[in-house]
């Protein structure tokens, strides 16, 4: 079976497919063979400048046609793209030298770039062949604490992921893809080969233009984590109440008239939002996998199950500790079987010595073979008293409310469970957060309850450096930042 990568580097797309690239200044808009046509010239020039199959590239810059071009100049010379996402990274000289990079380009290349893509240059040079085991990029785990693992990500699990979600999905001629998480993250990548390689559009946009660029792009299909989604839930339950207005109008109002489907993962998803969704007549599908692992299952039209993450993808396999409910994988193509960049010891705790992926999931596969994650080994609380609380649910039961963007549980002294919440709005609405809590607790056994909640200020923010790239809390940190008003007693809202 020819290999998606191997394909897309070695012949042009079909005309009359595009890539759109949106942001609050304004659209650019190209034709796919015209991309495939500037990457070419493109990775004529960096050839030309001593850049050769095995060197390695680093592109530090916000979503943009450069960045894209950057990525597919880079698959035709066989160089390696280590994608740093903004804010989490600085340009540097030491930067360059850590992770052994030939060049950097930064948003400052921006015009250079397009100046050499657009030009006659030089004849473009052999188009590389990979193998399976070589590798085209590097990506960072976002992490939660410390410096992020490097992980060089294999052709043979990106052209099996393609392959597994086209045959699922079926992406067409009349689909229009929308990206809007940074292009570092490898994924996101994904679907602009998906594009080259099975014939459909692609838009390309940023987290602060999302909603203005569905709105001008009409997707068909839109890629987003949960805590975007339950933005746009709150915003469309606001706009609805309002306007008395349906939930599905109003959707259809911010998404676009031609949603196909919503496609969500990389964080766990509420039951509630994915319902919403669904009714409002958006279907929402719910993923699951990890950096190391690539996507591991995905529920879809053909086979979805409410409360799981899907079947298992061909290629992978998810093994379950009797004992514990732990979740490792198994992939026939792996990402990688070891971190490229991490500190002594972390390879060995994530992958076992056969490549296994040690997942710190736990869940369960039915009978039918969807998969259902429970939450994280360490989301268990041990209270003083022998008790164990698994707090995931409790968190998702407090995010429930508009008032609340998020929630993380923490337990000073294994006695009573603190609440750390960001507001969905600032000034916080204290009195709805309050009632909200009581509501919770209400619901919770004795020693489940929340004895108090604290409200961050500012609120959980990339920016912040409280959410990961993904939205997920980085608990570390929040902990971090909030331990005096965790543990003063006098501080917070009491239940």
């Amino acid at each position: 079976m020819e290999s998606i990568i191997n394909t897309i580097v070695a012949r042009p797309p079909a005309p009359g497919h595009r890539l759109r690239v949106v942001g609050l200044d304004g659209t650019e808009t190209i034709d796919l063979s015209e991309l495939y046509a500037q990457a070419g010239r493109l990775a004529a020039h960096l050839h030309s400048q001593g850049v050769e199959r095995g060197d390695r590239i680093g592109i530090l810059a916000a979503n943009s046609l450069e960045w894209v071009l950057l990525d597919l100049a880079a698959l035709r010379l066989g160089v390696v793209t280590a994608g740093f996402e903004p804010g989490k990274f600085e340009a540097s000289d030491e930067l360059l030298t850590r992770y052994d990079l030939k060049h950097l380009f930064t948003d400052r290349s921006a015009k250079e770039i397009r100046h050499l893509a657009e030009s006659e240059t030089k004849a473009t040079p052999p188009t590389p062949r990979y193998e399976p085991t070589d590798t085209t990029t590097l990506k960072f785990t976002s992490g939660s604490t410390g410096r992020p693992k490097g992980l060089a990500a294999s052709v043979g699990s990106i052209d099996s992921s393609l392959r597994a979600v086209q045959e699922m999905f079926q992406h067409g001629p009349d689909d229009d893809l929308f990206i809007f998480l940074p292009l570092s993250l490898l994924q996101q990548r994904y679907w602009i080969y998906s594009a080259l390689r099975y014939g459909h559009d692609v838009t390309v946009s940023t987290y602060e233009a999302a909603f203005l660029a569905m709105r001008q792009t009409q997707p068909t299909v839109v890629m987003g984590v949960p805590g975007f989604y339950e933005s746009a839930k709150k915003h469309i339950e606001a706009r609805a109440a309002a306007s008395n207005r349906t939930h599905h109008q109003e959707a259809r109002k911010l998404f676009g008239d031609r949603i196909r489907y919503l496609w969500t993962g990389s964080a766990p998803a509420s039951a509630a939002m994915l319902r919403f969704f669904t009714a409002a007549g958006l279907p929402i599908y719910e993923g699951y996998g990890l950096n190391e692992t690539c996507i591991v299952s995905k529920n879809h039209p053909g086979a979805h199950r409410e409360g799981s993450v899907g079947r298992v993808l061909p290629g992978k396999h998810v093994l379950i500790d009797p004992d514990t409910n732990a979740v490792s994988v198994r992939s026939d193509f792996p990402v990688n079987t070891r971190y490229a960049y991490a500190q002594p010891g972390e390879s060995e705790r994530m992958f076992a010595p056969d490549g296994t992926v040690r997942t710190g999931d736990v869940g369960h596969i039915d009978d039918d073979g969807f998969l259902y994650i429970h939450g994280r080994a360490d989301d268990t609380i041990v209270l003083d008293n022998g008790k164990k609380v698994v707090v995931r649910p409790i968190e998702e039961a407090m995010k429930a409310s508009p008032a609340i963007a998020e929630c993380v549980i923490f337990c000073p002294g294994q006695t009573k469970l603190v609440a750390v919440v960001s507001p969905s709005h600032e000034p916080p609405d204290h009195d709805a957060i309050a009632t909200h809590l009581a509501q919770t607790n209400a619901t919770l056994e004795r020693d489940e309850r929340i004895h108090k909640v604290v409200v961050a200020s500012p609120p959980f923010s990339i920016e912040g450096d409280t959410l990961t790239s993904q939205f997920k809390p980085k608990r570390s940190r929040i902990l971090d930042l909030h331990r005096a008003e965790i543990h003063d007693s006098d501080r917070g809202i009491h239940a």
